[in-house]
Formats: C-alpha cells, sequence, structure tokens
C-alpha cells in the first residue's frame, strides 16, 4: 500500500514538471518567433534607405511615397515593442504602395539597381510573413497549453497569460488602388 502511495506521488510529481517545462518550452518559443519577427523587420529596416536613396531621382513625382517611408523608417528605431506590429502593418502598406508605384515607371522597373533592390524587399516580405505565420503557430501552441486541462492549473500557479496572434490590417488584405496613390 505504502508503496502504490510513493508511485502515485512520484508520478503526478513526474507530471507537474513535465507540464511545466511543456509550458515554459512553449513560451521560449513565442519568443523565439517574435525574435525571428524583429529580425526580419530589421532587415527590411536596413533595405528602406537604399530603396529610397536610389529612387529618388527617378520618382520627383512619387515624393509621398518616399517621405512616408522614410517617415516610418525613422519612426522604427523609436518604437516600443508593445507598438511594433502597428508600425509593421503602416511599413507593409508603404512598401505596397511603393511597389505598385515602381511598376508605374518602365525606367525604373528597367535601372539593374532597383531591380535588385526590389527582389530584396520582396524576400524580405516574404520571410517576414514567414515570420508572423511561426509566430502565430506558436502563440497558438502557447494558448493551448495555457487554456487546456491539466496544464491550465499550472498555467495559472506560473501567472501566464493568453498571448494575441499577429494579425494583419484590413487594408493589407485589400487590393491597392493604383489611381488613388498616383493622385497623392
Amino acid at each position: 500500500m505504502l508503496i502504490g502511495i510513493i508511485i502515485f506521488v512520484v508520478l503526478i510529481a513526474l507530471l507537474y514538471v513535465a507540464m511545466r517545462n511543456s509550458l515554459i518550452s512553449k513560451k521560449n518559443q513565442v519568443a523565439n518567433a517574435e525574435a525571428s519577427i524583429d529580425v526580419m523587420l530589421k532587415k527590411r529596416f536596413d533595405l528602406l534607405p537604399n530603396l529610397i536613396e536610389t529612387t529618388k531621382a527617378y520618382m520627383k513625382h512619387e515624393q509621398s511615397v518616399l517621405v512616408e517611408l522614410t517617415a516610418l523608417r525613422q519612426q522604427s528605431t523609436q518604437i516600443e515593442s508593445v507598438n511594433k506590429p502597428q508600425l509593421d502593418k503602416k511599413i507593409s502598406a508603404a512598401v505596397s504602395h511603393f511597389k505598385v508605384a515602381v511598376e508605374a515607371y518602365p525606367e525604373l522597373k528597367a535601372n539593374q539597381n532597383i531591380e535588385l533592390l526590389m527582389r530584396s524587399i520582396n524576400e524580405t516580405e516574404e520571410q517576414i510573413s514567414a515570420a508572423r505565420r511561426s509566430f502565430n503557430a506558436a502563440v497558438t501552441r502557447y494558448n493551448n497549453g495555457i487554456e487546456m486541462f491539466p496544464s491550465s492549473i499550472i498555467a495559472q500557479q506560473m501567472h501566464l497569460t493568453i498571448l494575441p496572434l499577429f494579425e494583419i490590417a484590413d487594408t493589407e488584405c485589400a487590393n491597392i488602388d493604383a489611381a488613388r496613390l498616383f493622385k497623392q
């Protein structure tokens, strides 16, 4: 009888440790995924000045797009972690507008520097998108871990809370109105 109780207590302790370690692992995966997004945003941040400087000579008519990109880049140096998703959405929209503007200028598209920079921007945007998906998957696993019984009991003891998914703005889902962009 005593051996049965000892085995039961040991099994409960092992289960507790396993669930606690699983929650810690999930929390760390979320932090890692968030750091991956930061790395990609930094890469985009570093590409924007080159893109802006290279295109200034060609795009005298589209100064508003360049001014917007420059202003957003400056904001990103002073932003807190909490506000990064909002700024990322604004920069993504500005980059989309820039891509449309580049499409309207064949001589700009023909420039090899612009072409290389645009490929780099496109690749970076795809990497940011992949990092967002990875982040959302990690957050979903984490949220499931802290909401499901019995790990929810341990999550409450650890003061873990539900984390929001990285969502895109409605403006990023909508088609870009090129005519409106060129009237700005």
